[in-house]
């Protein structure tokens, strides 16, 4: 990974000469620029003084490069502005109209205040994508509620799906609304983009974390409600059975699937009940279907007999797709992780020696690249500055404001 102070001009990624200004913070704003970042666009993260709230979460080798931060900000170029001053306002403004996304992680209203609400921006830009994902929609009664990860997996739902296993709501163990919600903001940019490509207007994209996660949700889980006289409880039943989690086998776990009937009698012989291949109440998708718990049972019991080595030699050869459960800690010597290259070493030049995933989506004729780690705070400032065209004096201006 790079670490030139250039303009990206080498870039080759599929949004290469896509110029993002983002001020979000958090996670799911900054994802989303990376995700951005990583596809090529240039993005340009304005921080506070103080900086991204995750500079500072997580274990640090350098002060303000915590893991958290480190974790969703490569690819990106940092300047600091302090809003708070009209010069700096000012001076943002000039940026966005030379930019081609606005991206925030403010609610409605503060955007409002702060003077960077939609009708401003675009007033200023009719090209520019302006994007957000605030925590409700802007036009309900909730729009200016605050809302972070947790409140969201309790909202639509999420957190209650542990309860429909037998046990209490809990929420996922991961951040999984910011994360999906970035990538959905990540992926409406897009869109957008290409929208004005063939038009040639700019336009408001907003994904609303709730509404976002409650179509995530109930893909699967609507199951009766999908019918305007719902038939039953909601909730896909076979996912959320007591049996749906990684098979407990002597020294291990595996995880293993089958979903079709050949798949289905192929997994019956490698357990060494080959008789159930032909028993009436498993033979075919909707007898097996309403019964996932039982034949679930029964699969837990016999996978129990034997070791994981054992089964991934018997689900290999009967071509069933299986995985053995793996730690967090087991990922970054895992044979297959380390042969494909998917965790990227480098040499930060305040941080040193890191690691990062590398880009897991492969485009043919416009590969994404690692172009820059992660910058320290206010990093590009005056470089940015320039490009934009502000003079020496300007730039020393909004320098002097910041404390």
């Amino acid at each position: 990974m790079s670490h030139t102070s250039d303009h990206d001009s080498a870039c080759t990624g599929p949004l290469a000469g896509v110029r993002v200004l983002d001020l979000s913070q958090f996670i799911l704003g900054p994802l989303a620029s990376q995700i951005l970042g990583d596809m090529g666009a240039d993005i340009i993260k304005v921080e506070t003084p103080h900086g991204d709230l995750n500079r500072h979460i997580g274990p640090e080798r350098y002060p303000g490069m915590a893991a958290l931060f480190l974790g969703m900000n490569r690819n990106k170029r940092s300047v600091v502005l302090d809003l708070k001053q009209p010069e700096a306002l000012a001076m943002l403004m000039r940026m966005a109209g030379n930019c081609d996304v606005f991206m925030h992680s403010l609610r409605p209203g503060a955007a409002k205040r702060l003077g960077i609400d939609p009708a401003r921006i675009m007033a200023l830009n009719p090209r520019i994508i302006y994007a957000s994902a605030p925590g409700y929609r802007s036009d309900g009664p909730k729009r200016d509620a605050p809302a972070y990860d947790d409140v969201i997996q309790g909202e639509s739902g999420i957190a209650g799906l542990a309860a429909l296993t037998g046990g209490q709501p809990r929420y996922l163990p991961t951040v999984i609304a910011d994360k999906f919600c970035g990538y959905v903001l990540a992926s409406a940019v897009g869109m957008a983009l290409y929208h004005r490509e063939r038009t040639g207007e700019g336009q408001v994209v907003e994904v609303p974390m709730l509404e976002t996660m409650m179509s995530f949700n109930l893909v699967e889980h609507l199951w009766t409600g999908q019918f305007d006289q719902p038939m039953g409880p909601l909730g896909y039943d076979r996912a959320v059975m007591p049996h749906r989690r990684p098979f407990a086998a002597q020294d291990g776990h595996i995880c293993l699937m089958a979903t079709s009937d050949q798949q289905w009698a192929n997994l019956f012989r490698a357990l060494d009940r080959p008789e159930l291949a032909t028993d009436p109440r498993y033979v075919s998708v909707a007898a097996r279907s309403a019964r996932f718990p039982e034949i679930y049972g029964i699969v837990a019991d016999e996978i129990a007999k034997r070791p994981v080595s054992e089964w991934e030699q018997r689900m290999k050869a009967a071509d069933i797709p299986h995985a053995r459960a793996k730690t967090l800690q087991e990922l970054p010597e895992d044979p297959y992780l380390v042969e494909t290259g998917y965790f990227h070493h480098y040499r930060h030049p305040v941080a040193g020696p890191l690691v990062t995933p590398s880009i897991s989506v492969k485009f043919s004729k416009a590969p994404p690249q690692l172009r820059r780690p992660p910058p320290t705070l206010g990093e590009h400032t005056d470089e940015i500055l320039r490009e934009f065209g502000f003079s020496p004096a300007e730039i020393e201006a909004v320098r002097r404001d910041v404390p």
